[in-house]
């Protein structure tokens, strides 16, 4: 969630063995997850595999192998169809580097599209071998269907990771989508509170991450996650950071959370923080990218953070200049919400994505989905939205409710940080999708709650947004304590005409399903992250037809 309208230092502070490779992935998985085993350690291999970038006939491997001193350690990458490896093949060879904290990575091609492939890495000593991983290429052609996990915002010390733990026992999805927030760059005790902090779930470092070397250990305090490793064992990965990857409310000339006084060069953090999550994280060093799904779909990773997002706008600023409430934040509409020249994604980036999408709708290709972090359905306050906050409600989280009601009041939406602060360059991504006659599906992540909108742009509809919750940080419910959820969620729903449905206090995953017919979404609610227990505590269901261009729930 965008911490730009609380105080970073304030209110979040009171907010608060070789053999195992012989296994086939989802039983070992399985047998690991009934045992509550931790992550194991291989040889030198500490956190597991992964793969990701994933192709038609290409494929990311990732591993990270522990070595001495600081020379590098080179590795084999074994490849085969057979989950007990017969016939494997050495299909890449990478090292194991000190300079990227002893990840390796490779990229094989050659592969077969539609294709499920087993792998291991060889260390250099006899015998030592990574754990078994399993992993799909992209299909081309017609496929019949194909299911995407989509993840958002974990932050380790508020819980368990029980969504990854659930989306890889299920066993049912082809690709791992997180779309940013994998990690927090907060000091211990600050999000969460220490008293919040649940047991056992300890981030390394102690402080904030600024370097290279701090961004390096908190990934790896994340990825010796059991549950995570699993998920990424199982099936192929996209990624794409967030601003807590880097800092909160990152934008291309700094972040709320990052003050040059005493943290350094903006640009400089940016870099390390760019830098370790490539390292960590099997992704390409592509800003952005497209895969393709045979004509079925074409999906687009977006990055919307730091290559070309103007500055977010500041109500609460915005206010405290005015004399008068109403008259500042009119001129605050007029003369800087609207403006055509904001960008969230950038010149570049905005020019090939529409070029993309029109030539992926004239080849007839389904479904155009953009996975990107932050949500593009229109939310402005509800009415009233100040009386929620309850007797007992932190001074600042009134004051903001207090801003965001004004500001609807003016027209204006209730969080500056997403597309919503943004109309004009979200205008420009909606109308060309209605140029193009394009199906257009926008899957969204960062605001840890969970939302189903339509996406309407000159009074036409012009796509559908499935927007996920988090895997462990908190929504609304940890705000506003005094609000029923179900009665904050209808109030947000009557409030905003093209938000269908809403969920403002369970933690989860998006399951989605593209078939030629239907884009649909599971929005899963996993069981309290207070404990590790991987199942399901509800479904919801939405989707939206082929053509049809608007949500139907249940």
């Amino acid at each position: 969630m965008s911490g730009r309208d609380y105080s970073r230092r304030d209110l979040l502070a009171g907010v608060g063995a070789a053999g195992a490779g012989l296994l086939l992935p989802a039983d070992a998985l399985a047998q690991r997850s009934r045992r509550k085993e931790p992550a194991q350690i291989l040889g030198g291999f500490s956190h597991g595999v992964a793969t990701g970038e994933p192709g038609q006939t290409s494929m990311l491997f990732w591993t990270r192998y522990q070595g001495v001193g600081n020379r590098p350690v080179a590795l084999g990458l074994e490849v085969s169809t057979d989950p007990r490896m017969a016939k494997a093949r050495l299909m890449g060879e990478a090292l194991a580097d000190p300079a990227r904290d002893w990840t390796a990575r490779v990229t094989v091609k050659g592969l077969m599209p539609g294709r499920t492939y087993y792998y291991r890495w060889r260390g250099p000593e006899k015998n030592v071998a990574s754990v078994l991983g399993r992993t799909k290429t992209l299909p081309d052609g017609a496929p019949d269907s194909f299911r995407m996990g989509v993840f958002s915002c974990s932050n380790l010390p508020f819980g368990w990771f029980n969504g990854y733990g659930h989306a890889a026992a299920a066993d049912d999805i082809d690709l791992f989508v997180h779309l940013g927030d994998y990690i927090y760059e907060y000091a211990r005790g600050t999000y969460p509170a220490s008293a919040q902090t649940v047991a056992g779930r300890v981030i390394e470092p102690a402080g904030e991450t600024i370097r290279r070397e701090d961004y390096w250990a908190r990934y790896r305090s994340y990825r010796s996650d059991a549950d995570l490793q699993k998920l990424h064992a199982s099936v192929p990965a996209i990624t794409i950071w967030d601003d807590h990857e880097i800092a909160n409310d990152a934008w291309r000339g700094g972040a709320e959370n990052h003050d040059p006084r005493s943290e350094g060069d903006w640009k400089a953090r940016v870099a390390a923080a760019t830098s370790a999550y490539r390292d960590w994280l099997p992704v390409s060093d592509d800003y952005w990218a497209k895969y393709e799904i045979g004509r079925l779909a074409t999906l687009y990773r977006l990055e919307t953070r730091v290559s070309g997002r103007d500055e977010p706008l500041d109500i609460g600023a915005a206010i405290k200049r005015g004399p008068d409430t109403m008259t500042a934040l009119k001129r605050l509409r007029d003369e800087q919400w609207v403006a055509g020249s904001r960008q969230m994604l950038g010149q570049p980036q905005e020019q090939w994505l529409f070029t993309e999408m029109q030539a992926a709708a004239k080849r007839g290709v389904r479904w155009q989905v953009l996975a990107q972090q932050v949500v593009m359905g229109k939310l402005h306050a509800p009415p009233g939205a100040s009386a929620m906050a309850g007797p007992n409600t932190p001074g600042e989280v009134a004051a903001y409710l207090g801003a965001a009601e004004l500001a609807a009041k003016a027209g204006l939406p209730f969080n500056m940080d997403s597309w919503d602060g943004y109309p004009a360059a979200r205008a420009r991504i909606l109308s060309t999708a209605q140029r193009a006659g394009a199906d257009l599906v926008v899957l969204a992540g960062d605001s840890h709650n969970a939302w189903a909108s339509d996406l309407v742009n000159d009074g036409r509809p012009a796509g559908v947004e499935f927007a996920g919750h988090s895997v462990t940080s908190p929504g609304f419910e940890a705000y506003l304590r005094n609000a029923p959820p179900a009665a904050l969620a209808g109030a947000l729903v009557q409030a905003n005409p093209t938000l269908k449905w809403a969920d403002t206090s369970q933690r989860g995953y998006m399951h989605v399903t593209l078939t030629p017919l239907r884009a649909a979404c599971e929005w899963r609610f996993t069981a309290p992250v207070a404990s590790r227990a991987p199942q399901l505590a509800g479904v919801v269901r939405g989707g939206v037809g082929a053509g049809q261009r608007r949500l139907q729930m249940g």
